[in-house]
């Protein structure tokens, strides 16, 4: 079974020590992908599993929303998804902007308030 890194190729160590107690063998690195024998995974251990633990690798280095995990003839690719910088920075403008409007839709929401009781003590103060 093949491991293609792709664009994450500089985190193949991390990851082979993060599988081997998972997988029951250390997988081999070399420049952008991993080796793993089928034969020394632990009994039970497919490909649809070794998908699960590359996610929850990929989780814990909080680059999960960034990438993609294909699985095609048993081999697996690790795809960066284009445009992530992107969409980070729409996010967090977005933030930005909620943020923003909140504090102004408060005070809109006062002020009638603030009006109202204006308007009842002026009743309340003249004599009918």
């Amino acid at each position: 079974m093949k491991i293609l890194l792709g664009t994450l190729k500089d985190k193949g160590d991390e990851l082979a020590k993060f599988l081997e107690p998972r997988i029951g063998t250390k997988p081999d690195v070399s420049s952008d992908e991993l080796d793993i024998e089928d034969k020394s995974l632990k009994k039970g251990i497919r490909s649809r599993h070794v998908k699960t633990y590359i996610k929850r690798f990929l989780s814990i280095e909080k680059v999960r929303d960034d990438y993609r995990v294909l699985v095609e003839d048993g081999e697996l690719r690790l795809v960066e998804l284009e445009g992530s910088e992107e969409e980070e920075k729409e996010k967090e403008e977005r933030k930005s902007k909620e943020k923003k409007e909140k504090p102004a839709e408060k005070e809109a929401e006062k002020e009638p308030a603030s009006e109202q009781a204006e308007a009842a003590t002026k009743e309340k103060a003249t004599p009918a």
